[in-house]
């Protein structure tokens, strides 16, 4: 006699036809330009990092299904993603081992411990790169590899002595900033230090398009952490001028992780709000508190923080922007609860209705 098994789980009751691993293979697919990039701009090292990174993520999440005789779902490709995720938000010159050290914590006390996909409260490669980034300052941020083209031009003009600079947000964060005739379509291209995916905001943006156009994630989260971004930048720095102002609002989108974070880091669909208000409020709440770190903080980048801070909130945000169904238009609004009390329980109804 066959068994017969029933499903609960909350509305709504329909499906694209979308699996994890077809939404996975998209957005690695989507990763694919960044990772190109990275290893043009970086070279080998860009490489092998991104190599290990997605090993050592496959490798860790098998074993650790293993160890605690749960199935086995590497095939999903969700660990795939988080490896390269992980390496595209980590400089190319961080050592190997830190980078296996990132992806257990990604993995296994990020993903796995948590109840493993889906489960998860904070995205799994920022866990990671948070981890090392407290523990292995000096190797995650103190120096930062060139690109190839930047390097061979300033040995050339004999302004560069070695392949390692500060990166352009940390020049502004310091003072030491100054733009030249270039720089603005240099920084759009990929042509600046830092993390080896976060430099081209053009590969970026097309990832962006191409997520939107096959409707994998939804744009009001990261337009909603950009638009915050670049609304603060221009006035904070209004009262300098009109110019330094669009200046700095169109730096604070070529600087930095914020287009790559925008686009791959709040369209998570398990650490983001499910609704379309609260994945607004989340978006706002991530630009603003990368304006506040960038602006007033001690360190010149705050992505990572605000991302990994709004986590926490977004289980508050879908509280309090869902809506019940049966309640009308308002029904965000919660009713009051002796109201409901009284509506389902039995001994309110007469005896002659029952």
């Amino acid at each position: 006699m066959a068994e017969n098994r029933f499903y609960l789980s909350s509305s709504p009751h329909f499906t694209f036809g979308l699996s994890t691993q077809k939404i996975m293979m998209a957005v690695l697919i989507a990763l694919l330009p960044e990772c190109i990039a990275g290893v043009l701009f970086f070279g080998i090292k860009a490489l092998v990092t991104i190599l290990v990174s997605v090993a050592s993520c496959v490798l860790f999440e098998f074993l650790f299904q293993k160890l605690t005789k749960q199935p086995v779902i590497v095939s999903n490709l969700s660990a795939c993603v988080s490896g390269v995720m992980l390496a595209l938000v980590c400089p190319p010159t961080i050592p190997v081992w830190m980078v296996v050290i990132g992806a257990a914590v990604a993995v296994v006390v990020a993903k796995g411990l948590f109840g493993g996909i889906g489960s998860n409260v904070f995205n799994p490669a920022l866990t990671g790169r948070a981890v090392l980034f407290i523990s292995f300052p000096l190797a995650m941020g103190a120096d930062w590899m060139l690109p190839k083209k930047m390097t061979e031009a300033l040995s050339a003009a004999g302004k560069l002595d070695a392949v390692s600079s500060a990166t352009p947000l940390s020049q502004i964060a310091g003072g030491t900033f100054t733009a030249e005739a270039g720089t603005y379509l240099e920084y759009f291209l990929g042509y600046k230090g830092g993390c080896i995916g976060e430099t081209s905001v053009l590969l970026i943006f097309i990832s962006f398009l191409f997520l939107l156009t096959i409707k994998v994630i939804d744009w009001r989260a990261p337009v909603a952490m950009i638009g915050t971004v670049v609304a603060a930048s221009f006035l904070a720095a209004l009262p300098s001028g009109i110019t330094e102002a669009c200046r700095s609002a169109v730096l604070s989108i070529l600087t930095g992780g914020l287009a790559f974070g925008a686009v791959f880091m709040v369209t998570d669909y398990a650490t983001t709000p499910v609704t379309k208000p609260g994945r607004l409020l989340f978006g706002f709440g991530c630009g603003l508190i990368t304006f506040l770190i960038r602006k007033f903080g001690g360190y010149p980048e705050g992505v990572m923080f605000s991302i990994l801070i709004m986590n926490a909130v977004a289980p508050f945000l879908n509280n309090v922007t869902s809506r019940m169904y049966g309640y009308g238009k308002k029904g965000n609004r919660r009713p009051d609860v002796s109201k409901i009390t009284q509506e389902f329980d039995l001994r309110s109804i007469p005896q002659e209705e029952k």
